[in-house]
């Protein structure tokens, strides 16, 4: 649990999670990488891959949707990057949360959050799951069926719905979410209806474009369908809904300002008669994406005429797992330990690479025709950007360490 914080969201004792936190220049990443490869034992006999979580990026990401989406409140889906030491910053910062099952309630409420500030976004959920939730006082989830609203009305008769709706889909998202998710049009009425007889309370709307989406007029078509949904309960007689959730989505970046600008202006034209309304989002990726920078290490070596073959001991099934489930296109760089700037002016020459990770399987490959300068067997290899459903979706296949890499914590410097 993260106790009081200062104004950069840390302890006076500069700890997260009982994990010590270094503060570092902007640009001192690197810096810090080297001396974690120097003065862990760990790193120098075994060479475990490792990440290092910048907790200033948070902070300026907290910051940046403050500033762009003021009348929003995040609600981080920890499904996307479950690091307890992420998470519990995220809880200094006063996020809330959008868990899927009782482990990530359970995560979130022991970094002290209210259950208050958590919504149950899984429109499909155990039946367990949904009584833990009404055990501890998280009291407002979604729900897409029928089936789901007589199971809330058994386990979680108190709980406040969020209907949510399939987005109108612009084949824009990285990973679209339509498929499984969403009440179709012909559906909303039904659903209501039923909620009414069951005697629960529908509360809001919800959607979801898909995660990582570019084409912002799915926003505006997806608010204006859920603006249907509030004059269709309307019309039904149901109480008056008061919780607009416009999901998740977003991407951290230059795009995420016309995301913004896309939510407001729609919001504005569907919902300026509605008095009173709490909106809120789910944000995965938007905090969890950039924060994370991973680090592994060469551990084999090919050359065959002018292409460069590698070997990693980190792949597809460990944290790179996101370029197959994520579609994530990943940059790399090598990592100079001896920080040796005349040396990299004289090793400016690259090479068609491929990188290998270190499983038997040749599905587990990283990159191809990846132009990347001469390494050797030993150097490290350094992956920005790399926090989106990378480690959380990781697996321990064929002995190689995927899971429970260890994290560096750093808080850069940040205007």
């Amino acid at each position: 649990m993260v106790g009081m914080t200062n104004e950069m969201g840390l302890k006076d004792s500069e700890s997260v999670n009982g994990k010590r936190v270094t503060k570092i220049p902007k640009d001192g990443i690197h810096d810090f990488m080297r001396s974690i490869i120097a003065s862990d034992p760990e790193a120098q006999d075994l060479k475990e891959p490792f990440f290092v979580l910048d907790l200033g990026v948070v902070k300026n990401l907290m910051d940046k949707w403050t500033h762009n989406l003021p009348t929003i409140q995040p609600f981080y889906a920890v499904k996307c990057n479950p690091d307890p030491s992420f998470v519990a910053y995220l809880a200094s910062l006063g996020a809330n949360f959008d868990c899927a099952s009782k482990a990530e309630i359970e995560q979130v409420l022991s970094h002290g959050v209210s259950p208050e500030q958590i919504i149950f976004a899984n429109p499909c959920k155990p039946e367990s799951h949904i009584r833990f939730a009404a055990k501890v006082g998280v009291k407002r989830t979604t729900f897409d069926s029928v089936f789901e609203v007589e199971k809330i009305k058994r386990c979680h008769p108190e709980c406040e719905l969020i209907i949510r709706i399939k987005a109108p889909d612009f084949e824009s998202a990285r990973c679209p979410l339509g498929a499984k998710y969403g009440a179709l049009p012909h559906e909303v009425e039904p659903l209501l209806r039923a909620a009414q007889d069951a005697g629960v309370a529908v509360v809001g709307v919800s959607f979801h474009v898909g995660s990582g989406a570019t084409d912002w007029r799915a926003y505006h078509s997806a608010l204006a369908a859920a603006a249907e949904v509030f004059k269709t309960a309307a019309r039904l007689g149901l109480p008056k809904m008061r919780v607009l959730n416009v999901g998740g989505g977003f991407t951290a970046g230059p795009q995420f300002e016309d995301a913004a600008e896309a939510v407001k202006f729609a919001i504005q034209a569907y919902f300026q008669d509605e008095t009173d309304l709490e909106i809120i989002a789910e944000p995965g990726r938007f905090f969890a994406e950039w924060p994370f920078t991973l680090v592994a290490n060469v551990i084999g070596k090919r050359i065959r005429g002018e292409l460069r073959e590698y070997y990693i001991n980190d792949g597809i099934y460990g944290s790179l797992n996101c370029i197959l489930n994520d579609h994530a296109v990943v940059t790399m760089q090598p990592l100079d330990l001896e920080n040796d700037h005349d040396l990299e002016m004289k090793t400016t020459m690259t090479y068609p690479s491929t990188v290998f990770g270190p499983t038997c399987d040749a599905l587990d490959t990283v990159a191809r025709d990846y132009q990347l300068t001469e390494m050797e067997v030993g150097d490290w290899l350094v992956f920005t950007k790399l926090g989106a459903y990378s480690s959380a979706c990781g697996a321990n296949f064929n002995g190689f360490k995927g899971v429970g890499i260890s994290t560096h914590l750093v808080h850069s410097e940040h205007c």
